[in-house]
């Protein structure tokens, strides 16, 4: 064998590896810490009121794994490994988790809508676009004509305003009857006729086998606009519903402060437990935060709190931890702040 022969085959044993390091997915996710970003670059209330300091969502950057993440993620702290089955539902696929993120995101922005303008007086009412594809089950009618995120506004020609009358309209109709639905992708409008078949897990319950929930859009005066692009997840409801109430309220609550912080927010106000908070504090310090607001979650075991303290004491920031259970309990600690000098 001459040396132009084993050179190549080394070559192409370096590619082949690579290739596969790179492109084939581990049945695993890698979490890493992401960004901080000021939410004033992402909400804007019309003629809302300007603050000297801001706001922060705090994000975790999540992604399957390949081989060199994965060993990467074995060798750096506050890199977090987890099997498939932890991140994913069952039998979910990527492209519907990555849906079921996006929906999470958009079900936060209302939560926090309704959260801040109640807080400052301002009704909320809402526009029912239709129904929102989550995920397509296998081997019934939706499958090959339906996706996860696509949005469904008409039935037989007769639109309707909540997940509930489209299942009760469905359900009304017998096994084999064919149906036209009416939806929207990729801003083109499309329709498909399918037809109504049961369930295979449960054959007295009759489909066209999709999971959906409500779509509908918030109406505020003064107008919100939410703009978050691709970030999923329900943990930026906190930080979102502060940022709007105090564009919509002439008290400063910044108080000039670089203000961080992670959360679910319910429409009640109650703020509620998140993942990678540890990675969201790291995120935070590194953007020069003073605050950062962590889930408290009174008596439910080891809360947010009590990590997101444990890693700044851990990394040495100065940035200070604060409890909350409730936006009342955010709004309280903001008010009794001294202005930053």
């Amino acid at each position: 064998m001459n040396r132009r022969t084993v050179r190549y085959g080394i070559i192409l044993f370096i590619t082949v590896a690579l290739f596969f390091g790179f492109f084939y997915s581990l049945p695993y996710y890698v979490s890493k810490p992401g960004m901080a970003k000021e939410l004033a670059s992402i909400i804007e209330v019309a003629d809302g009121y300007e603050a000297e300091g801001s706001f922060m969502l705090t994000t975790v950057r999540m992604g399957r794994a390949n081989l060199f993440s994965y060993i990467g993620a074995m060798m750096r702290d506050y890199h977090e490994i987890y099997p498939l089955e932890a991140i994913r539902g069952e039998e979910e696929s990527d492209e519907e988790y990555n849906v079921r993120q996006l929906y999470l995101m958009s079900s936060s922005k209302l939560s926090a809508i309704e959260v801040a303008c109640k807080k400052a007086g301002i009704p909320v009412e809402y526009d029912y676009l239709g129904v929102y594809v989550l995920s397509v089950k296998e081997n019934m009618p939706a499958e090959g004509n339906l996706l996860p995120g696509d949005r469904i506004f008409e039935v037989d020609g007769k639109p309707f305003k909540s997940s509930q009358q489209f299942i009760d309209y469905v359900a009304g109709k017998k096994e084999g009857d064919m149906i036209t639905v009416t939806f929207s992708r990729n801003d083109k409008i499309n329709t498909a006729e399918m037809q109504v078949q049961p369930f295979p897990d449960d054959r007295k319950k009759l489909g066209i086998g999709i999971s959906l929930v409500d779509d509908k859009e918030a109406k505020t005066e003064p107008e919100i606009e939410i703009s978050t692009d691709n970030i999923g997840g329900p943990s930026a409801g906190l930080m979102f519903a502060l940022e709007i109430y105090n564009q919509l309220t002439e008290d400063d609550l910044t108080r000039g402060y670089r203000i961080a912080g992670t959360g679910t927010i319910s429409t009640d106000g109650k703020v509620g437990k998140i993942g990678g908070v540890e990675q969201k504090v790291i995120a935070a310090d590194k953007s020069g935060a003073d605050i950062f607001f962590a889930p408290a979650e009174k008596g439910k075991g080891e809360s947010n709190y009590e990590a997101a303290l444990r890693t700044a004491e851990e990394i040495g920031t100065d940035m200070k931890i604060v409890p909350v259970t409730t936006f009342e309990d955010a709004i309280q600690h903001l008010e009794n702040l001294s202005p930053k000098k």
